[in-house]
Order: structure tokens, then C-alpha cells, then sequence
């Protein structure tokens, strides 16, 4: 009891519901000793950026919903889970959050790509609205490949990011195309508008003076999402050991998925225990203050994370890893092939260098909502979608 009463205010919080083993705590990618790292951990943990429902942000399309209770929680995953590969991209693994601290500048422009108003690049106002081509109402709820599907739809607006987005279907990863995606160094594809190279506006609260090494850089940093069915109605066991490896890679970007009705951003484990963040939480939205600072506070989960058994897990997830070179790639696909020869240990997906026979597209790639492929593709996940979001306990 006595143990309950201590605060959230100080990193120097006592795990006190953090199970006192000798397992090593996995946070994507890296290993910590709860023995001799509990502050490790939390700082971790804090540093993430860390989405919840808000309420009173300026409505959806002008007329839509102010508040996303009840609906958003994989909207605010998914923006959690990229958030990270943002991190990644400007700030580094690395990167530490420190409460009080002054942040850089380049901290301030992630954090402002996610702000709840409409003109940020991943805004739930953003995801929400994209959502509508893909089937989705405003104020529905989307599945782990729907959020996916808007993400990569949204990214290639972000020009400062200048991300290379992929999103494996049919379980299989094809690295020719991965590498077909990442090298092609066309400046500003798909974007709206392209800030001038000599420019030094802010293009969407960010600097939009990329720098033209960049622009044409051999190769785009690249976000690979997984959208994955790991069982009919529950996991299968046999995946869970291969879904454990996934939150050691050094490329990590955590697991978008949950039990029924309840998304979570996953993104460690201990034992046979998930870590994760819960956007169940409803907080309100955060005006910009002077110059681009944000009371930022809120986006960080201040107190030690939630835990869950791994065999409750929805078998609808989408798994995420960000590989900044082409050097992370080619060590990405080493340790793939090397998971695949772990005991006990069924893969979840195929790594081909080539695109298989069965794929009847020959641009999987490029997948439009309006081709055939994507259209059954997305029926079928829509179906699991709809299970994922629906069931009841």
C-alpha cells in the first residue's frame, strides 16, 4: 500500500508494479536490466512520443467531430508508431526527453507534424479525412492496414522527412522492390508543394529548406510496415517467440494493434508480458505557443507503461521498422533470415529478394485503392479490421 502512494513527478520512480526479473526489458531494440536500469527504462519509455485521445481541437473538415473519445485510439496509434520513425529520422534512437529541458528545434518540428489542427502532415484531422478514400467515415474506427494504407498516403506530402513508405501485403516483404522504392531519388514525389532549394520558409511548421544532398541522397530512409493476421480469433503461440525478436532489431518501430475494441502502440517486452502505450486517455488539445513551442508535457507518458500478456494480443497487427541507410536494410533482411532458423519460432512473414508468380500486379508497389489488387486486398482486411475493432470480450 505504502508503495502506491508514490509519485509520478521524478524519473527516479520505483518500479513498483514492474516485475522484478531477470528477463532482459526489450524497447525497441534495446535491452535494459530492470535490476540496474529502471531509470534507463522510464526515460525510455518517456521520450516517446506519446498520442491520446483530445477533445476541443478545431473540428474535422469544419463541421466534424472536436474530439476523437471513443473513436480514434488506431489513428493515435498509428500516428504514435510513425512519430517514432520521425524520431529516428531527425533526432535519433538516441534522442532522450528530459521534462523542464529545452528541446532542439528539430524535436518542436516532429512534435508540430502530429499537432491536432489541419494543416500538420499526420494530424488525426489529416488520417481522418484521408481515411474517407479508404472507405473509411469520419468517427469510424480503423484497423491496423487502414492506418497503415492513410500514413503512407500522407507521407509523401511530408517533404522534410523526405520517407520512403512501404507497406508489405500478402505477408511478403520483396526486397527488390524496397530497394526499387528507397533509390528512387526523385525530389519531392508526390508532394503538393515543394519548397524551393534556396528557401528558408516553414513549409507546415517545418523547415522546408531540405538541403539538395538530401533531396537527391542514394537512398530514402525507409518506413516498412507489416500488416500481419497471426491467428482466426486469438494468437497463434507459435508466432509469439518471432514477435518478441521483432522488438530487439535495432530497427524497431514497435506494433500497432491490441486487444478487441482497444488499440495500443506496442513497443517492448518482458517475459511473456507486451509493453505499451494507451492512447485511452483523453487530453486537451494543445495550442501552439510563441515561435513554435508546444507545452509538450502531455505527449509524454510520464509514468511507467502498461503490460499485458502477449496471448491476449488481437492477431491483427501491423508490425513497423525504420531503416535510415541502406547498410540498416541489408542488416534488417540478415536478421530476418536468421529469425527464421530460431527454434519454436514460425515466421510471420516471407522475406523474397523477387516479387513471387502469385502477384498478379507487377508494381505491387504502386497499389492504388482503385486497382483490383488493392480492392480485394483491402475487403479482406477490412473484414479482419472490423473483427479487430468489434468483438467484445
Amino acid at each position: 500500500l505504502f508503495l502506491a502512494t508514490l509519485t509520478y513527478d521524478t524519473l527516479r520512480f520505483e518500479y513498483e508494479d514492474f516485475p522484478e526479473t531477470k528477463e532482459p526489458v526489450w524497447i525497441l531494440g534495446r535491452k535494459y536490466s530492470v535490476f540496474t536500469e529502471k531509470e534507463e527504462i522510464l526515460l525510455d519509455v518517456t521520450s516517446r512520443l506519446w498520442f491520446t485521445y483530445r477533445k476541443n481541437f478545431p473540428a474535422i473538415g469544419g463541421t466534424g467531430p472536436t474530439s476523437d473519445t471513443g473513436w480514434g485510439c488506431m489513428l493515435r496509434c498509428g500516428q504514435m508508431i510513425f512519430a517514432q520513425a520521425l524520431v529516428c529520422r531527425h533526432l535519433g534512437r538516441d534522442w532522450r526527453w528530459i521534462k523542464g529541458k529545452r528541446q532542439v528545434d528539430n524535436y518542436f518540428n516532429v512534435l508540430n507534424a502530429f499537432i491536432d489542427k489541419k494543416d500538420s502532415y499526420y494530424s488525426i484531422h489529416q488520417i481522418a479525412q484521408m481515411g474517407v478514400g479508404e472507405g473509411k467515415s469520419i468517427g469510424q474506427w480503423y484497423g491496423p492496414n487502414t492506418v497503415a494504407q492513410v500514413l503512407k498516403k500522407l507521407a509523401t506530402f511530408d517533404t522534410w522527412s523526405s520517407l520512403a513508405v512501404h507497406i508489405a501485403m500478402d505477408n511478403t516483404v520483396v526486397m527488390e522492390e524496397i530497394r526499387r522504392l528507397c533509390q528512387s531519388n526523385v525530389p519531392c514525389a508526390g508532394a503538393a508543394a515543394c519548397p524551393a532549394l534556396e528557401s528558408d520558409v516553414l513549409y507546415n511548421g517545418c523547415p522546408g529548406d531540405v538541403g539538395l544532398r538530401d533531396k537527391l541522397a542514394l537512398w530514402k530512409p525507409l518506413v516498412l510496415l507489416i500488416p500481419l493476421r497471426l491467428g482466426l480469433t486469438e494468437i497463434n503461440e507459435a508466432y509469439i517467440e518471432t514477435l518478441k525478436h521483432c522488438f530487439m532489431m535495432p530497427q524497431s518501430l514497435g506494433v500497432i494493434g491490441g486487444k478487441p475494441n482497444s488499440a495500443h502502440y506496442f513497443i517492448g517486452y518482458v517475459g511473456e508480458e507486451l509493453i505499451y502505450l494507451d492512447p485511452h486517455t483523453t487530453q486537451p488539445a494543445v495550442e501552439p505557443g510563441d515561435g513554435g513551442c508546444l507545452p509538450d508535457d502531455s505527449f509524454h507518458c510520464q509514468h511507467p507503461p502498461c503490460r499485458m500478456s502477449i496471448a491476449e494480443l488481437d492477431p491483427s497487427i501491423a508490425v513497423g521498422f525504420f531503416c535510415n541507410t541502406e547498410a540498416d536494410f541489408n542488416d534488417w533482411c540478415q536478421q530476418i533470415k536468421k529469425l527464421s532458423l530460431v527454434r519454436g519460432a514460425l515466421p510471420m512473414f516471407e522475406l523474397v529478394e523477387r516479387q513471387p508468380s502469385h502477384f498478379s500486379n507487377p508494381d505491387v508497389l504502386n497499389l492504388t485503392p482503385d486497382s483490383s489488387d488493392a480492392d480485394k486486398f483491402e475487403r479482406l482486411f477490412d473484414s479482419e479490421d472490423e473483427d479487430f475493432e468489434i468483438l467484445s470480450l
